[in-house]
């Protein structure tokens, strides 16, 4: 019979006055020092109290009094799990079992403290035993399956998720675990109808929300998944990882700043959440707040050291900042961690390539694809690159169509119901839509700007699909200029091949090609019967998707039409219409009539300072022993390599000045302190070359075999000075040479050449906008 004070402490205890029905059970104690009963209650309360070692103690004495009772050492053994003492919790159920080997919640807790050790194969062991002796328990079912998958015993796991469900169909842990499961194995169906009921069974139950708004955010579905996680962090508000998915999934919707707070409120519940102080640093950077960014950065490395994507993203933060002696560090560390992992090696490509190491940068490129073949960005990457090296168009075809082959295939089988309408009757408009990542300040919008202002809005209806990270005022410069402006930066490519043809777009034009955030693939959905690329290079996709390719008669001649899978469509006058968006700076007089010395520049991106292009020019530097030159060359170890290469070619490099990239207005000023521009080889300055040319300096061109290496001589003949395009490496020194001995036509050439700039069809915006739209009208007549 159970004493008055006994009966009061149980009561107490039941109530949660602990410390009253503490003081009642030591009173008792005092009275009955062998009452094995009373220390096991004792025990739990001492556990409610967060005192594991008392509670162990009053065990200990439970024990010697009653060994034979399992109940105490069940419990001795729940205490040192919830200590985090697994292996003495795993050896106190065995004691247990020993005692009483029918209790499968025996079994059940041992598989539980074998899990925790990552002893997974005697876990399996021990729930299969709790399973024979309770066949129906759902809880040891999927705990069963949580140990086979971390075997990678994939069937076996969802075997045992089914059983779980088959014991009790409302479980939301089993339906949530078979849910991820099956979504891990491409049967993402089935797996979101499993995570959607799991959410319905427990719709307060954090894991379920949390895993049902992570398969949302994969789908990109994140208004969905927005909505999903923020009631797991209303149900859960110090579940880190319930913050961290919710700032993916407001990332997805664009909402960066809402996102920085939820990827903020992560890390400071979980300081050492890695993923969450990277994806802060992502934010922080589409923000443009790249202080912020790299300080994310940096905690994501001290948090997770060797973190690969947080190496990576460090990087191309310094990349866009021009830091990039800083960046290859940083890509340096990822590769030791990981030596074939793709992207690493694809993003250093890109630093490389930026701070004038083209052969290295290919080298990285070709190396990213052989740690992997799919790796489609990195293969757009060289295509694009060996623009820069090859003097021959071969190269560039053959590189374009490995990656047609090895990617675009891919993409159309995946998408062989791909049909879109046929193009318009004549008399209708004609819809054209312009696909690009640069609707901003970039140069890109030098061209944009004159075309889309001249447009004939009668005949065309023009929308523009702009992938834009960070709009600014040029992006809504642009939109004005259109009738129906698409933001599809969050659209992934199926997602924007089904908005084309929901529009209905006749006529599809490629702005970027295989240039930075380009998107071949949407291409190879085919989602406009006409497809056709201008303005990024004059250059290939090599995409049987594309059909046509805009130039002109300069770029191509006719016998270049084996150069390119397209077919090419030749505009009168030029690829290019300029517009330099400023009236300043003015032009200056040549600097040499002050100093008594030729100033050559060449303010060109360094990746086109080859050793092709250093051969060309020592010709000149040696026959003009006081002339001077002025390069655009990043700080760092690329601004050395390139002193170094010039001396190896033999120009005496104190007679060389290396100036910085600059903000546009500054970069044009830079002119002022150069008399000629010399033009780089094999690839040609473009919008450079207009830029020069807009600030009164004239350009001496070397003329190629490939398209890019013949902007130059196109832009050069639309102003009527053919006698600085050179089809020679001699002709190209005389050129030079000659005009720098002839200051009083230099002086007239800078006198005259912004208005013959300006009355020229290089800035007619209307004249090439009339002749781009007979080049589509041509297009959609003939397919």
């Amino acid at each position: 019979m159970t004493s008055p004070p006994l009966a009061q402490a149980k009561a107490r205890h039941l109530a949660g006055d602990l410390p009253g029905a503490r003081a009642l059970y030591e009173t008792v104690l005092a009275e009955q020092p062998d009452n094995a009963d009373l220390r096991l209650r004792l025990a739990i309360l001492e556990l409610q109290c967060g005192d594991g070692d008392r509670a162990l103690a009053q065990l200990d004495r439970a024990i010697a009094i009653a060994p034979s009772d399992v109940r105490h050492r069940a419990m001795r053994a729940h205490v040192l799990h919830s200590l985090g003492r697994f292996a003495q919790a795993a050896a106190a159920l065995r004691e247990a079992i020993a005692l009483d080997p029918g209790d499968a919640a025996l079994h059940a807790a041992l598989g539980n403290a074998l899990q925790a050790q990552a002893d997974h194969r005697a876990a399996i062991d021990a729930y299969a035993s709790a399973l024979a002796r309770d066949p129906s328990n759902a809880d040891v079912a999927s705990n069963l399956g949580n140990s086979h998958r971390q075997l990678g015993a994939l069937h076996a796991a969802e075997h045992a998720y089914r059983a779980a469900l088959a014991a009790q169909p409302a479980h939301a842990l089993a339906l949530t675990q078979l849910g991820t499961l099956l979504d891990e194995q491409g049967c993402h169906d089935e797996a979101l109808a499993l995570l959607r009921e799991a959410v319905r069974v427990d719709p307060h139950a954090p894991a379920a929300l949390i895993n049902l708004g992570v398969a949302l955010c994969a789908r990109r579905a994140f208004a969905e998944a927005a909505h999903v996680l923020a009631q797991a962090v209303a149900h859960a508000p110090l579940n880190a990882d319930a913050a961290y998915n919710l700032g993916n999934a407001l990332q997805g919707l664009g909402r960066h700043t809402d996102a920085a707070t939820q990827f903020r409120r992560a890390t400071a519940l979980s300081p050492g959440h890695a993923d969450a102080f990277n994806n802060l640093g992502n934010v922080c950077t589409l923000l443009g707040e790249s202080a912020a960014a790299a300080h994310a950065y940096d905690a994501a490395l001290r948090a997770r050291p060797g973190f690969i994507a947080a190496h990576n993203n460090a990087a191309n933060l310094l990349r866009s900042l021009g830091l990039y002696d800083e960046a290859i560090a940083h890509l340096h560390h990822a590769l030791v961690r990981d030596a074939r992992h793709s992207a690493t090696h694809n993003n250093l490509g890109n630093v490389l390539k930026d701070s004038g190491a083209l052969d290295d940068a290919l080298a990285c490129y070709r190396q990213a694809i052989a740690c992997d073949p799919h790796n489609a960005l990195a293969h757009s990457n060289l295509v694009y690159a060996l623009n820069f090296q090859a003097e021959s168009a071969d190269v560039v075809l053959a590189a374009a169509l490995d990656w047609s082959a090895r990617h675009e295939t891919r993409v159309t089988a995946a998408c062989p119901d791909a049909q879109p309408a046929r193009p318009r009757a004549g008399g209708e408009r004609l819809r054209i839509g312009y696909v690009g990542a640069d609707f901003r300040d970039h140069c890109q919008a030098l061209f944009l700007v004159p075309l889309l202002a001249h447009h004939d809005r009668t005949a065309f209806e023009i929308t523009c699909y702009a992938s834009v990270a960070r709009p600014d005022a040029l992006t809504r410069r642009l939109a004005g200029y259109t009738e129906h402006w698409r933001d599809v930066h969050g659209l992934d490519d199926a997602q924007l091949a089904r908005q084309i043809r929901d529009d209905g777009i006749d006529v599809l034009v490629d702005l970027t090609m295989h240039m930075a955030d380009g998107r071949p693939a949407l291409f190879a959905r085919r989602p406009a019967p006409v497809q056709a690329t201008w303005l990024a290079y004059p250059g290939t996709t090599g995409l049987a998707s594309i059909d046509f390719r805009v130039t002109d008669p300069h770029l191509d001649p006719p016998a270049h039409e084996h150069f390119y899978r397209e077919r090419s469509i030749r505009l009168a006058d030029s690829f290019w219409c300029y517009d330099p968006l400023a009236d300043e700076p003015a032009v200056a007089v040549p600097p040499a009539l002050a100093a008594g010395h030729v100033t050559f520049g060449c303010l060109n991106n360094p990746c086109k300072l080859t050793d092709r292009t250093l051969r060309l020019w020592a010709g000149v530097f040696a026959r003009l022993p006081d002339a001077r030159l002025i390069v655009m060359a990043p700080q760092g170890a690329g601004r050395t390599r390139l002193i170094e290469r010039m001396r190896a070619h033999g120009i005496d490099v104190t007679r060389v000045t290396c100036v910085p990239f600059r903000r546009r207005a500054d970069y044009l000023a830079s002119y002022h302190a150069i008399d000629i521009a010399l033009d780089t080889f094999p690839y040609n300055g473009h919008t450079t070359t207009l830029d020069a040319l807009w600030m009164g300096v004239p350009v001496v061109t070397r003329v190629g075999q490939t398209a890019v290496g013949r902007g130059g001589l196109s832009q050069l003949t639309n102003l009527d000075l053919l006698a600085l395009a050179a089809d020679s490496d001699t002709g190209f020194v005389e050129a030079a040479v000659a005009l720098a001995l002839d200051l009083p036509r230099l002086q007239s050439l800078h006198e005259e050449l912004r208005g013959r700039l300006e009355r020229s069809p290089l800035m007619d915006g209307a004249r090439f906008a009339r002749q781009l739209e007979a080049a589509f009208r041509r297009m959609a007549n003939v397919v």
